[in-house]
């Protein structure tokens, strides 16, 4: 579980650095490619053809075209909508989806202790998050909810696909980078705004940095530690990003918050993942 730790402090920057920095100014389909093909050249060292059947390959860039290629693409648009309070909000349904489809893929019955304990997580992080939405919502809902699903089909494709397989990961996750890499050059190619490309150095030191360290590093042990935990542990802390990012903003960018709510939240979260780990697991 340290592997999911390191990454959610990691990840916790990236909703403010977006928002404040690229949103609005640089073009959302830009922002997407630049930063999936950063992680690529990251692991292009680690691309291996012969050690994987066909089928491995287009398993393991179907992960990668869902969890960072059309997950990324509905998750920027999301900010031409909603503001980053918003969409932290809208993010708390990803545990149930990833619970729910673990479920599915295996083919075994709904484990409703797993589903009621992603509930938990999602009622902590709404006590915590949960602020006045504008009149977009209703846009910016859906375009999170399909950045929810899409990281969630990734995220669980894979842990599948190494149970499946035993896959060497930092071979696999050369592929799934590939996978990435190819929709979102398409959609950058049809869709995007040369016009609209980052003009100042701490624009494309942002997008370096999401490239390289949050996408390239961390989305590697993201998915490495996935394999090695159950998903009732993966779902929780789908959202322990939310409470981390908040302290985080509170620190650096000075944001005031509602102390009472967010401590109430925090504990619930934690709650749910103390009552996975001591009790759920043990059935």
């Amino acid at each position: 579980m340290v592997y999911l730790f390191f990454v959610t402090i990691i990840w916790s920057f990236s909703f403010s650095l977006i928002g404040v920095y690229l949103s609005g100014t640089v073009d959302s389909w830009f922002a997407v490619v630049a930063r999936i093909l950063l992680a690529f050249l990251v692991f292009i060292p680690f691309l291996r053809f012969r050690i994987f059947t066909s089928k491995q390959k287009m398993l393991l860039m179907s992960v990668g075209a869902s969890q960072l290629g059309i997950m990324y693409i509905f998750y920027y648009h999301a900010f031409n909508y909603i503001s980053v309070p918003e969409l932290l909000l809208f993010t708390i349904f990803t545990p149930i989806y990833i619970t729910l489809l673990y479920d599915i893929l295996q083919r075994h019955p709904i484990r409703w202790r797993y589903l009621l304990i992603a509930i938990l997580a999602v009622i902590g992080t709404a006590i915590i998050r949960y602020d006045h939405i504008s009149t977009n919502f209703t846009i910016g809902f859906l375009l999170i909810q399909g950045a929810n699903i899409a990281f969630a089909i990734g995220q669980v494709g894979y842990k599948r696909i190494i149970e499946l397989y035993h896959l060497p990961q930092h071979y696999s996750f050369a592929w799934v980078y590939m996978g990435a890499a190819i929709i979102s050059m398409i959609c950058w190619l049809i869709f995007g705004n040369v016009h609209m490309l980052p003009t100042t150095p701490i624009q494309w030191l942002i997008i370096i940095w999401l490239g390289v360290v949050a996408s390239g590093l961390c989305y590697f042990l993201w998915n490495y530690g996935a394999t090695k935990v159950d998903s009732g542990t993966l779902a929780i802390m789908n959202n322990m990003v939310i409470p981390v990012g908040i302290l985080l903003n509170v620190v650096i960018w000075h944001q005031q918050i509602e102390w009472g709510r967010f401590i109430i939240g925090s504990a619930i979260i934690i709650l749910s993942l103390v009552i996975h780990q001591k009790w759920l697991m043990r059935f």
